[in-house]
């Protein structure tokens, strides 16, 4: 299998790479000093994030997106893994989940943000609904043409610069063999709407700049119209468009790991103890062979998955192991760095400690590692859900 870059493939990784030099890195500190990015930054970043093609590049072309393939997708995001996360998401990469939008939809919400006018935010967490999101409380009842909303959501991204929420919501109920189970709708909410509130929440140790809400909904009527997909098949949608945020992720750890390898490896050639550079120990030596290997198994796996989705083949099981793997990987790699610098590390004088509390994160977003394990184990096992 030829994982090969094409030359296209060249130019855009460096095309990226000078942006998030250029355009990107520079307010890293501004944005850790601050805990946010400046509205006019973001407007800044989403023009020349535009200008030079970025902008929208997982959407196909003839919707006026980028049109980039599941591998150049990910060799991109390897590149915005290595800065700010606040700041490389005002990059914007719409979300798929909008593809799925029909009729007025279309032209109210997917080509405005896929031009850059509108931006969206993902509403599914609920404070007693994690990783169960049948358990969700939040209720969708039915009035005539409208759908009546309450309940409440919470670590919801990007909720204080969005436009607009997907919410999914409970709507209804079935039987199953295994008893009663929750219907769930997504719904396309605009802020705004009477009985939609945001509010900040709580403060997190990581992402600084990137700040996660509350979402309240107080007998908010949103219109039948208004349904992305269809009624009561909101995991539908999900599980068809939600599954590339899995690559997503794993290929930002990538990037987040590879720059902390890079500022370790530095590290160790010019810190001294002992009258010697600390890279001249063994035990350094092999913990920075460990990380790179680390890293590259993570990087091949990858490959691999978006080989698969390109090919059109379905890899459920194979993008939850890369996922689990890379984000374990991150994990392990950052805290490795931060012991190479030792006490400096533990500081707000180098980058290591910020992508350290990022790697964290990694393993509980975008579906946890025990979620991951169980969509694997599930498949091993001959019972795939």
């Amino acid at each position: 299998m030829d994982f090969a870059l094409t030359e296209e493939q060249r130019m855009i990784v460096e095309t990226v790479r000078r942006f998030v030099d250029e355009e990107l890195v520079p307010y890293e500190d501004e944005v850790e000093k601050t805990n946010a990015v400046r509205p006019e930054l973001i407007a800044q970043i989403h023009e020349r994030a535009q200008a030079v093609g970025l902008y929208a590049a997982n959407m196909p072309e003839e919707l006026g997106g980028g049109g980039l393939d599941a591998m150049t997708m990910t060799l991109m995001e390897i590149e915005l893994g290595k800065t700010s996360f606040a700041l490389q998401y005002a990059v914007a990469r719409p979300s798929n989940i909008l593809r799925a939008c029909t009729g007025d939809q279309v032209e109210r919400y997917l080509l405005p943000t896929i031009r850059g006018e509108r931006v969206e935010c993902l509403a599914m967490t609920e404070p007693a609904a994690g990783s169960d999101l049948r358990s969700m409380t939040t209720r969708a009842v039915r009035d005539g043409d409208t759908y009546v909303l309450n309940g409440t959501k919470h670590f919801i991204s990007y909720a204080d610069v969005a436009d607009y929420a997907i919410v999914f919501a409970a709507s209804g109920e079935e039987q199953t063999v295994r008893g009663p189970r929750k219907r769930i709708t997504s719904f396309l909410v605009d802020k705004g709407t009477p009985g939609f509130e945001v509010r900040l929440g709580s403060e997190s140790v990581s992402h600084r700049g990137f700040h996660h809400c509350e979402l309240v909904f107080t007998d908010c009527r949103v219109p039948v119209g208004q349904i992305l997909g269809e009624e009561h098949k909101g995991f539908d949608v999900a599980n068809t468009w939600l599954g590339a945020t899995r690559l997503t992720v794993a290929a930002q750890c990538v990037g987040r790991a590879r720059r902390v390898l890079d500022l370790a490896t530095e590290w160790a050639a010019s810190r001294k103890q002992f009258g010697q550079a600390i890279g001249e120990f063994q035990n350094t030596r092999f913990r920075l062979a460990r990380m790179a290997t680390e890293i590259e198994a993570a990087r091949q796996l990858m490959y691999f998955v978006c080989d698969e989705i390109d090919q059109k083949r379905r890899c459920d099981k194979e993008a939850a192991m890369v996922k689990f793997f890379a984000s374990e990987m991150a994990e392990k790699v950052t805290s490795e760095a931060l012991q190479i610098f030792g006490g400096a590390g533990y500081t707000t004088l180098h980058a290591v400690e910020r992508y350290w509390r990022d790697a964290r994160l990694t393993k509980i977003f975008e579906g946890t590692s025990e979620i991951q394990q169980r969509i694997i184990s599930d498949h091993l096992l001959g019972k795939p859900k």
